[in-house]
């Protein structure tokens, strides 16, 4: 543990931003797992609908820089594949 009273504060800081985005990865990774169970099932609708509540979250949660924006842009546009296909199948 650090001795300096500002070394202190940064690493309750630190930990305090550690758990914080932890959550909002998780809350990210929630919402990916829901397209693919949709997709699974088949429904293009419900699969589109949680497409765009998933880019939503994708993309507030990269704006604060958890993710950056270029994986935020790469998993948006896998996931958009994934859910045209459905359409086309």
């Amino acid at each position: 543990m650090a001795n300096i009273k500002s070394a202190k504060k940064r690493a309750l800081q630190s930990e305090k931003r550690r758990l914080h985005n932890a959550s909002m990865r998780s809350m990210v990774r929630t919402s990916i797992k829901k397209v693919f169970k949709t997709i699974k099932t088949g429904d293009w609708e419900a699969s589109m609908k949680d497409f765009q509540a998933a880019q939503k979250v994708i993309d507030r949660i990269a704006d604060k820089g958890v993710f950056t924006k270029n994986w935020a842009a790469r998993t948006k546009s896998r996931l958009n594949a994934r859910v045209k296909a459905l359409k086309a199948a």
